[in-house]
Protein backbone atom coordinates (compact mmCIF):
# COMPACT_ATOMS: atom_id res chain seq x y z
CA UNK A 1 0.00 0.00 0.00
CA UNK A 2 1.21 3.41 -0.96
CA UNK A 3 0.90 6.57 1.47
CA UNK A 4 0.69 9.85 -0.47
CA UNK A 5 1.92 12.80 0.83
CA UNK A 6 -0.51 15.83 1.16
CA UNK A 7 0.98 19.35 0.05
CA UNK A 8 0.53 21.96 2.67
CA UNK A 9 -1.45 23.72 -0.34
CA UNK A 10 -4.36 21.45 -0.24
CA UNK A 11 -4.49 21.24 3.77
CA UNK A 12 -4.88 25.26 3.12
CA UNK A 13 -7.75 24.90 0.55
CA UNK A 14 -9.22 22.32 2.58
CA UNK A 15 -9.12 24.41 6.19
CA UNK A 16 -10.39 27.48 4.03
CA UNK A 17 -13.11 25.71 2.65
CA UNK A 18 -14.21 24.04 5.87
CA UNK A 19 -13.60 27.35 8.33
CA UNK A 20 -15.25 29.97 5.11
CA UNK A 21 -15.44 32.85 7.93
CA UNK A 22 -11.39 32.30 8.81
CA UNK A 23 -10.47 34.93 5.82
CA UNK A 24 -13.31 37.55 7.09
CA UNK A 25 -11.69 40.58 7.01
CA UNK A 26 -13.94 41.72 10.09
CA UNK A 27 -11.77 38.75 12.33
CA UNK A 28 -9.16 39.42 11.05
CA UNK A 29 -8.14 43.39 10.26
CA UNK A 30 -9.58 46.25 9.77
CA UNK A 31 -13.16 46.61 10.88
CA UNK A 32 -13.89 50.05 8.77
CA UNK A 33 -12.49 49.02 5.51
CA UNK A 34 -15.84 49.35 2.90
CA UNK A 35 -18.14 50.00 5.68
CA UNK A 36 -21.11 52.01 4.81
CA UNK A 37 -20.11 55.98 5.49
CA UNK A 38 -21.40 59.08 5.78
CA UNK A 39 -20.15 63.24 6.34
CA UNK A 40 -21.53 66.29 7.31
CA UNK A 41 -20.86 67.48 3.27
CA UNK A 42 -18.88 67.18 0.68
CA UNK A 43 -16.73 69.25 -1.69
CA UNK A 44 -17.03 67.33 -4.93
CA UNK A 45 -17.13 63.58 -6.17
CA UNK A 46 -13.19 63.30 -5.19
CA UNK A 47 -14.33 64.18 -1.67
CA UNK A 48 -17.14 61.00 -1.14
CA UNK A 49 -17.19 59.51 2.58
CA UNK A 50 -16.53 56.03 1.50
CA UNK A 51 -12.95 57.45 0.17
CA UNK A 52 -11.95 56.53 3.75
CA UNK A 53 -12.60 52.72 3.73
CA UNK A 54 -11.06 52.55 -0.07
CA UNK A 55 -8.26 50.33 1.77
CA UNK A 56 -6.00 53.27 -0.03
CA UNK A 57 -4.05 55.18 2.32
CA UNK A 58 -2.73 57.41 -1.12
CA UNK A 59 -2.84 61.05 0.56
CA UNK A 60 -2.82 63.17 -2.85
CA UNK A 61 -6.59 64.51 -2.45
CA UNK A 62 -6.94 64.76 -6.94
CA UNK A 63 -5.78 60.76 -7.17
CA UNK A 64 -9.62 60.30 -5.44
CA UNK A 65 -9.07 58.41 -2.05
CA UNK A 66 -9.68 60.60 0.32
CA UNK A 67 -12.61 62.78 2.29
CA UNK A 68 -13.15 66.57 1.60
CA UNK A 69 -16.15 68.68 3.62
CA UNK A 70 -17.07 71.87 2.61
CA UNK A 71 -16.14 74.72 4.54
CA UNK A 72 -18.43 74.38 8.07
CA UNK A 73 -18.73 74.46 11.68
CA UNK A 74 -18.20 71.06 13.30
CA UNK A 75 -17.79 68.73 10.41
CA UNK A 76 -17.78 65.16 10.70
CA UNK A 77 -16.77 61.61 9.24
CA UNK A 78 -18.51 58.49 10.05
CA UNK A 79 -18.17 54.40 9.57
CA UNK A 80 -21.21 52.17 10.46
CA UNK A 81 -19.37 49.03 11.53
CA UNK A 82 -23.13 47.38 10.83
CA UNK A 83 -21.96 45.68 14.36
CA UNK A 84 -20.67 46.30 18.05
CA UNK A 85 -16.99 45.36 18.68
CA UNK A 86 -14.76 46.40 21.21
CA UNK A 87 -12.43 48.92 19.47
CA UNK A 88 -9.35 49.48 20.87
CA UNK A 89 -7.27 51.00 17.72
CA UNK A 90 -7.95 53.43 14.60
CA UNK A 91 -5.57 54.43 11.99
CA UNK A 92 -5.66 57.95 10.24
CA UNK A 93 -3.85 58.69 7.30
CA UNK A 94 -3.72 62.85 6.86
CA UNK A 95 -3.79 64.17 3.60
CA UNK A 96 -0.38 65.26 1.98
CA UNK A 97 -0.51 67.31 -0.74
CA UNK A 98 -1.11 69.87 0.97
CA UNK A 99 -3.63 71.12 4.59
CA UNK A 100 -2.16 68.25 6.84
CA UNK A 101 -2.25 70.88 9.70
CA UNK A 102 -6.11 71.09 8.81
CA UNK A 103 -7.01 67.45 10.87
CA UNK A 104 -5.62 69.43 14.04
CA UNK A 105 -7.72 69.09 16.96
CA UNK A 106 -10.22 66.74 15.60
CA UNK A 107 -11.81 63.57 17.63
CA UNK A 108 -12.08 59.77 17.41
CA UNK A 109 -15.42 59.18 18.96
CA UNK A 110 -17.06 55.18 19.26
CA UNK A 111 -20.78 54.23 20.38
CA UNK A 112 -23.71 53.20 19.13
CA UNK A 113 -25.94 56.43 19.36
CA UNK A 114 -26.57 58.25 16.66
CA UNK A 115 -27.95 61.49 18.38
CA UNK A 116 -26.28 64.29 17.24
CA UNK A 117 -25.08 61.94 14.34
CA UNK A 118 -22.85 59.91 16.61
CA UNK A 119 -20.83 63.25 17.38
CA UNK A 120 -21.59 62.58 21.36
CA UNK A 121 -20.45 59.26 21.27
CA UNK A 122 -17.35 58.49 23.80
CA UNK A 123 -14.25 60.70 23.22
CA UNK A 124 -11.37 57.58 22.20
CA UNK A 125 -8.28 59.77 21.59
CA UNK A 126 -8.03 63.46 19.71
CA UNK A 127 -5.92 64.24 17.20
CA UNK A 128 -3.07 66.56 17.66
CA UNK A 129 -1.06 66.44 14.84
CA UNK A 130 -0.55 64.20 11.99
CA UNK A 131 2.04 65.19 9.33
CA UNK A 132 1.07 66.01 5.62
CA UNK A 133 0.86 62.50 4.14
CA UNK A 134 1.39 60.78 7.50
CA UNK A 135 -0.56 57.79 8.85
CA UNK A 136 -0.75 57.50 12.96
CA UNK A 137 -1.89 55.58 14.89
CA UNK A 138 -4.51 55.96 18.22
CA UNK A 139 -4.63 52.80 20.59
CA UNK A 140 -6.91 53.35 23.19
CA UNK A 141 -8.67 51.43 26.37
CA UNK A 142 -11.34 49.49 23.90
CA UNK A 143 -14.80 51.53 23.59
CA UNK A 144 -17.72 49.07 22.29
CA UNK A 145 -19.37 50.53 19.47
CA UNK A 146 -21.02 50.16 16.00
CA UNK A 147 -19.75 53.98 15.30
CA UNK A 148 -16.66 55.22 15.06
CA UNK A 149 -16.91 59.50 13.43
CA UNK A 150 -13.87 61.68 13.40
CA UNK A 151 -15.05 65.05 13.98
CA UNK A 152 -13.56 68.43 13.94
CA UNK A 153 -15.42 71.13 16.25
CA UNK A 154 -15.19 74.66 15.70
CA UNK A 155 -16.37 77.20 13.26
CA UNK A 156 -15.06 77.40 9.53
CA UNK A 157 -13.37 74.28 9.22
CA UNK A 158 -12.37 71.31 6.54
CA UNK A 159 -12.18 67.64 7.08
CA UNK A 160 -10.24 65.50 5.15
CA UNK A 161 -9.45 61.95 5.75
CA UNK A 162 -7.53 59.90 3.46
CA UNK A 163 -7.83 56.65 5.36
CA UNK A 164 -9.55 55.62 8.34
CA UNK A 165 -8.99 51.57 9.51
CA UNK A 166 -10.70 49.87 12.98
CA UNK A 167 -9.33 47.39 14.75
CA UNK A 168 -11.09 45.55 17.66
CA UNK A 169 -8.85 43.77 20.48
Amino acid sequence: MKRRQVSMDVLVILLLALLPGLCDTKLMGDLALGGKTAQSSTFNFLGLAKHAVDGNRNSNFLYGSCTHTNLENNPWWRVDLMGVYKISRVTITNRGDCCGEWLSGAQIRIGNSLNSNGNNNELAATIWSIPNGGTETYTFKHIKGRYVNIVLPGIFKILILCEVEVYSR
